[in-house]
């Protein structure tokens, strides 16, 4: 072997071994999934990579990032097992390199083109931990000539380590959670432990025991609505929620969801109007969870308002989604907090005194919106309320096909 090309492959090894170790200390799975690409990318210069992680609800591989140059676009692809050349791949845990696409020949399937690509080459990685696939990395359009069998060989190895880097990831933050449940149980459970104590006490007067067993009460309800929020989070955060969809329309959910809400809202003086366009509001979506996240949204507009203040929804259809706003009259959000607002176990320090909750409900709504392929979005200003926006696709009366 030629000295150069020696150098030239020791070369590409000590990359891949930097690579390694910088993914490696990456513990936030998002950080880590979007290096993954970048690097695999420039591994073996191509124009784009694209990395696919199985949906077990839906026995889909799911794109979860890409360096395209609309990647949310992309995270909104999924891809059947059946009839594709990642599912393939995915199903024999073989590589697949394709280096004349034009002339590709359909034996695997059809190739996936999610940003309309002028394809030239692909290779496909299976990701493989412990012998078992999680999904598949996607190289795209070698820059100057076709791909390798060096090429396949290092990103192989690429795949097999970054396969342990995701898993390894997805239950440190499993682990995580566990202890930020355990951490949120200790005051409901040291408030219970503290109202038993005291109601041994036979001195204690009747009115000071009955409001200790209204206490018990309302901690007994919030370790129920804890643990339920826990189990939600769980389940969207390893992808075994199953979503149900079905056609309906969105006025009905709204109006249950209201009044479901209106003790809660008259207790503290909020009026609440609901206002909704003529036009049919119809989704393909799993109605129960889509209740659920305005549920979550209409309970935080209350929750946050000022006595005696509103709460308006509108919902509405534009050309391309059906958005939904719940807007509040309440304390809004100061700006430096904004950013943090859909992250895990967030409360903003000035609520946390008025207010009890888990700080997993916006973080749930988040991740049942945006497994619809929607958007969840807010706009406040302290002191004069917030605007939370929710925007899922919508569904001609002529096109209507339940989902998988």
């Amino acid at each position: 072997m030629p000295d150069n090309l020696q150098q030239t492959i020791l070369g590409r090894y000590q990359q891949l071994i930097r690579m390694q170790q910088e993914l490696a200390a990456i513990l936030n799975i998002e950080q880590l999934l979007e290096r993954i690409v970048k690097g695999a990318a420039e591994l073996c210069q191509a124009e784009h990579a694209i990395l696919y992680l199985i949906d077990q609800a839906n026995q889909k591989l799911q794109c979860k990032t890409a360096t395209l140059s609309n990647p949310a676009r992309c995270r909104q692809l999924s891809i059947p097992i059946e009839g594709s050349p990642e599912g393939w791949v995915f199903v024999h845990q073989e590589p697949l390199m394709i280096n004349d696409a034009h002339g590709y020949d359909h034996r695997f399937g059809d190739i996936t083109n999610p940003d309309q690509l002028d394809l030239r080459s692909i290779v496909l990685l299976p990701l493989l931990a412990k012998d078992t696939p999680i999904g598949v990395l996607e190289l795209v359009n070698k820059l100057d000539k076709d791909f390798t069998s060096l090429d396949q060989e290092i990103l192989s190895y690429f795949a097999s380590q970054v396969a342990i880097y995701i898993v390894n990831t997805q239950l440190f933050v499993q682990s995580d959670l566990v202890s930020e449940l355990v951490h949120e149980l200790r005051t409901p459970l040291v408030s219970l432990n503290m109202a038993v104590h005291l109601l041994q006490r036979t001195d204690l007067p009747d009115e000071k025991r009955g409001r200790i067993f209204e206490m018990i009460g309302v901690e007994f309800n919030r370790l129920s609505d804890m643990t339920t929020a826990f189990l939600d989070y769980a389940r969207l955060e390893s992808g075994r929620t199953k979503f149900n969809p079905i056609r309906f329309d969105i006025r009905q959910v709204l109006e249950e969801s209201v009044e479901v809400m209106q003790f809660q809202a008259d207790a503290r003086g909020i009026s609440i109007n609901l206002q909704t366009s003529p036009d049919p509001l119809v989704l393909n979506a799993d109605r129960d969870k889509v209740k659920q996240v305005m549920l979550n949204l209409l309970n935080n507009a209350i929750k946050y308002n000022h006595p005696g203040g509103s709460v308006t929804i509108l919902a509405q259809r534009t050309p391309t989604d059906l958005s939904i706003n719940v807007c509040d009259s309440g304390m809004g959000i100061p700006a430096e907090y904004m950013p943090r607002l859909f992250t895990r176990f967030f409360r903003a320090p000035n609520r946390e005194n008025q207010t009890i909750g888990t700080g997993l409900g916006l973080s749930i709504c988040k991740q049942i919106v945006e497994a619809h392929h929607g958007k969840l979005e807010v706009t406040s200003e302290v002191d004069q309320g917030s605007t939370f926006t929710v925007r899922l696709p919508v569904v001609q009366e002529d096109e209507f096909i339940p989902l998988e």
